[in-house]
């Protein structure tokens, strides 16, 4: 028990880390399965992180009501926001998310006297617990898989296919655009207040234009066909550069040659269905 003890103590961080990085990595895979490439998962992260981090270091708000808020505040900007955003697709709606990240990171600098501004929030409670991460990534699965199944993840499907198509069959385009795009900022603004909360620390330049990269890389590199793919590639793009650490200053390079690599032999991701079933068919065929 004492070795099991001795590993947390080290690597708990890193173990919660997986959850929480899974959790980002389905807030993306959200927008994408509705055909939206949203690059403001990061700022959403970030208004979770914060919005839950000063309730609970300056006002003591009990930490399930800093989790609600947290995901609130991200949900209620996405519903702003969305309206004229979403009328934007491809790379222009990539664009306009990045600003708005852009945006989110300027605001905080200069709300000094609230946010802390470039020197960011110290001393926030460490209040998330494994049991935190492992129950929030539970129920986001088990939401986004009823989800997945039912007649809005249909439509979703379908918005991501053809859009055009998908409004002629009658489907309301633009309502299923929100509510993939609000509930994808409530799942980041969670995973947010759960790593604010996990790290004692939090500043802005933790959730700009690097971090909402990583968060697209994780799912993508997993494969966006299924809810196993973004958590795999969570998991992945959290244990790699620490496997690399010994590497020094070659670490990001082999990272990122690692996943060059993935995405060139490995279009659709490392977990894809469809190439599972295809390969067991052949071997079952010269079976």
């Amino acid at each position: 028990m004492s070795g099991f003890d001795n590993f947390w103590a080290v690597y708990s961080n890193l173990v919660l880390s997986l959850g929480i990085n899974g959790l980002l990595a389905l807030s993306i895979w959200l927008t994408l399965a509705c055909g939206m490439l949203s690059m403001a998962n990061a700022a959403f992260m970030g208004l979770g992180a914060y919005a839950s981090s000063i309730l609970t270091l300056n006002y003591g708000v009990p930490y399930p009501a800093a989790i609600v808020a947290g995901m609130a505040l991200p949900a209620l900007v996405a519903a702003i926001m969305g309206g004229p955003t979403l009328r934007l697709s491809g790379v222009y709606l990539a664009m306009a998310t990045l600003a708005f990240g852009e945006v989110v990171r300027i605001a905080v600098l200069n709300t000094e006297s609230l946010t802390g501004g470039a020197l960011g929030l110290n001393g926030i409670p460490q209040l998330t617990q494994w049991w935190h991460v492992l129950l929030a990534l539970v129920v986001t699965l088990l939401v986004l898989w009823r989800l997945r199944r039912s007649k809005v993840g249909r439509a979703f499907e379908a918005i991501k296919e053809d859009e055009t198509a998908a409004g002629l069959m009658g489907i309301d385009v633009g309502r299923h655009k929100m509510l993939a795009f609000v509930l994808g900022a409530a799942i980041a603004g969670l995973a947010g207040t759960l790593n604010a909360h996990l790290t004692f620390f939090i500043g802005p330049g933790e959730y700009g234009f690097n971090r909402a990269v990583d968060i697209l890389t994780m799912t993508i590199l997993g494969g966006i066909n299924g809810l196993t793919g973004p958590v795999l590639g969570g998991v992945i793009l959290t244990i790699l550069p620490e496997m690399l650490r010994g590497l020094g200053g070659f670490r990001l390079v082999v990272n990122g040659l690692v996943l060059v690599l993935i995405v060139l032999f490995l279009p659709k991701g490392i977990w894809d269905p469809m190439r599972f079933r295809q390969w067991f068919g052949r071997k079952g065929e010269a079976a």
